[in-house]
C-alpha cells in the first residue's frame, strides 16, 4: 500500500553542483572517520555497563555528522511525548539521516530495532548488542520479539521503522505489524513518527552524501498499548500507519 500524493522520487537537498559534490565527498569521509573514532570509545563504555554514556556519545557522535552534512532537522509533536516515560516509536524509513536525526534528539534514553548485518561492524555492533539495541533476525519471529521485550523493559525508547528497510519513492509503504506486537507484549505506549525530506540526503543506494537542506520529524500522540491483547496487533499497526500518512511531508 503506497501513499497516492506524490510518487516522485526524493528531491535533491541542495544543488548537485561540483562544489556541493566535494562537500559530500569530504562529509561522508569525515562521517566514517568519525566513527571509526568514537565507536571503540562506545563499546568499551558498552562493556562497562555504562549505557547511559553510550547514550550520550551516541548523541555527540549523530550531531556532529547532522551538522557536519549541513542539515536542518526541525521537529514537530517533541510535546506529545512529554510525561509518557518509555515507548516504542514507529517510524516510516528513508535514509541513514533518520537514525543520526532521532539518535541525537530523541529524548531518554533512544535506541533502534537493527538489521544482525550491523552486528559485523567492528566495535559497532558490540557496542549496540551490549548497549540495549534490538538486534533481530527477521525469520526468528516470536522468540526474538520476547527477548526484545525483555531489553526495552528496562527503561529504553525504542524506535522500529515499521516499513522494514529504506524507500527512495517520496512514499509511506506499508507497515509491518512487528512494531505494534512489540508495544503491545511490552505494555509501552506506540508513537507514530513521520520522517519527511530525509532521504533527499541519503537515499538507499547512495555511497555520499547529498550535504545542506532539512528534514522534518513529527511525532503523534502516544497510543496506549496496556488493555490490548496480541490480536489488536493489525489494528494497531494501520492505526500506527494511518497517523504517519497524515503527518508525512512530500515536500519539507
Amino acid at each position: 500500500m503506497a501513499n497516492a500524493v506524490d510518487t516522485s522520487p526524493d528531491a535533491a537537498g541542495a544543488p548537485r553542483t561540483a562544489l556541493n559534490l566535494a562537500w559530500g565527498i569530504a562529509a561522508t569521509i569525515v562521517s566514517v572517520l568519525w566513527t571509526a573514532l568514537l565507536a571503540p570509545i562506545a563499546a568499551f563504555e558498552a562493556a562497562m555497563g555504562w549505557h547511559r554514556a553510550v547514550t550520550e556519545i551516541s548523541r555527540v557522535w549523530a550531531r556532529a555528522i547532522i551538522a557536519l552534512c549541513g542539515v536542518r532537522v526541525e521537529i514537530d509533536g517533541m510535546e506529545n511525548l512529554s510525561g509518557v516515560g518509555s515507548f516504542i516509536l514507529v517510524a516510516n524509513h528513508k535514509s541513514f539521516f533518520d537514525i543520526f536525526a532521532l539518535a541525537a534528539y530523541c529524548p531518554g534514553e533512544p535506541r533502534f530495532v537493527a538489521k544482525r548485518e550491523l552486528l559485523k561492524i567492528p566495535f559497532v555492533g558490540y557496542a549496540m548488542q551490549n548497549s540495549g539495541h534490538v538486534i533481530i533476525h527477521r525469520q526468528s519471529g516470536g522468540k526474538e520479539i520476547r527477548k526484545a521485550v525483555q531489553i526495552i523493559r528496562r527503561g529504553y525508547n525504542l524506535t522500529v521503522f515499521a516499513e522494514g528497510h529504506r524507500f527512495n519513492d517520496n512514499q509511506v509503504h506499508e507497515f509491518s505489524d512487528g512494531a505494534a506486537w512489540l508495544a503491545i507484549l511490552a505494555k509501552l505506549p506506540a508513537v507514530p513518527v513521520a520522517i519527511s525530506g530525509s532521504g533527499a540526503f541519503m537515499p538507499r543506494g547512495a555511497k555520499v552524501v547529498n550535504p545542506g537542506g532539512t528534514m522534518r520529524i513529527a511525532f503523534g500522540k502516544p497510543i496506549p498499548t496496556a488493555e490490548m491483547k496480541s490480536s489488536d496487533r493489525t489494528e494497531l499497526t494501520h492505526r500506527l500507519e494511518e497517523q504517519v500518512r497524515m503527518m508525512y511531508l512530500t515536500e519539507v
